[in-house]
């Protein structure tokens, strides 16, 4: 009779603690998945309060002043266009530090051309094979040759910055028109002029490839290769998926973007600079550790991604109105601390439930 009494005491006692356990478990949920949305929310009200005794609210020069959202989502198109391909790459375990100098390369690349006469359509389709050719390569040398992707993509950031910049010439630090050659004034339609609520299309067309990367990534075979082969590239090699394959096609996928993102670049800024990338790489790691995709890849969402790049873009945009150009670093430092270590606790919260 005793034993039996302790035998129901210690399993009231089991489960109160298998209750309380799944109770944690489904709070660490609930933050893992909507913590990103508060991080935004909290950031805007942050950058809405400052300033306040000095602009009016949703006045001019206020954050949230429609002149002022319309600059920061005109801003966010290359980081937008490129960091849902840069998620894909890292779900599946790979990672590529060149984006920054492929984009400003291709920048470069369709300032010449649009400079020299080209046609917008043939100077944008030229580019995007450029910009293939530069994802085609990272691959080639991750894949094919077996260089760990840090190591590899970084000697190609080097590449990349380096064609860039012998492609400018000597005396100037950009592709842009002088007293003799004038560049044309349509250079800047694509990114800067309004088609729809006073947005360019190259917002819309960022617009389209998010969509179409979360398609991508939730009803393709290739979003769920990516998650296989990032998850456990050995098992996913024995159940008959060419890892191989699938990492390169997102190297070139990322090259791609790249190439989209610096036609954007170039468009807004009416020059091809060689160093317009320069920091696209970190500012694209913050975004995808963010949306709370893990470092080593298997699990991550291009949509949270997304969210992640405007929390970049408003704390960019924030900041250039409260401190020093070089603060913005030390700030954009801080996050990325934030957002690995953010990172890691999720990534391990989620293993542990």
């Amino acid at each position: 009779m005793v034993n039996t009494d302790e035998r129901n005491a210690e399993g009231v006692k089991m489960n109160t603690k298998n209750l309380k356990i799944d109770k944690t478990h489904k709070w660490n949920r609930v933050v893992k998945k909507y913590y990103i949305y508060a991080v935004l929310l909290l950031i805007v009200i942050v950058f809405s309060v400052m300033k306040l005794d000095e602009v009016t609210f949703f006045g001019r020069g206020h954050f949230l002043s429609p002149a002022s959202i319309t600059n920061l989502l005109r801003s966010a198109v290359p980081i937008l266009t490129l960091s849902g391909a840069f998620t894909l790459l890292m779900i599946s375990g790979n990672i590529d530090l060149s984006v920054g100098s492929a984009m400003s390369l291709n920048a470069v690349v369709y300032s010449l051309m649009i400079l020299n006469g080209f046609s917008m359509g043939i100077a944008f389709i030229l580019t995007l094979i450029l910009g293939i050719f530069c994802g085609f390569i990272n691959g080639y040398i991750v894949q094919k040759l077996r260089i760990t992707p840090v190591i590899a993509t970084l000697v190609t950031l080097n590449l990349f910055k380096g064609v860039a910049l012998l492609i400018v010439p000597n005396g100037v630090s950009a592709i842009k028109g002088t007293a003799d050659k004038v560049m044309p004034i349509w250079i800047n339609d694509y990114a800067r002029k309004k088609v729809l609520l006073g947005l360019p299309t190259a917002f819309y067309v960022a617009i389209l490839v998010i969509v179409l990367l979360i398609i991508t990534q939730r009803k393709t075979i290739l979003g769920k290769y990516a998650v296989a082969v990032g998850g456990n590239r050995t098992a996913a090699e024995l159940s008959g998926i060419n890892a191989r394959q699938v990492a390169w096609l997102l190297y070139i996928l990322v090259g791609f973007m790249a190439a989209l993102a610096g036609i954007a670049r170039a468009s807004y800024m009416s020059t091809g600079n060689p160093l317009s990338g320069d920091g696209m790489e970190l500012d694209n790691i913050i975004a995808v550790l963010l949306g709370g995709t893990a470092f080593a890849g298997g699990e991550g969402s291009v949509a949270k991604t997304m969210v992640g790049a405007l929390i970049i873009m408003c704390v960019t945009t924030g900041l250039m109105t409260v401190i020093p150009p070089y603060w913005q670093s030390v700030a954009k430092g801080t996050v990325l601390v934030i957002a690995v270590v953010l990172n890691k606790m999720l990534i391990k919260t989620g293993v542990e439930a």
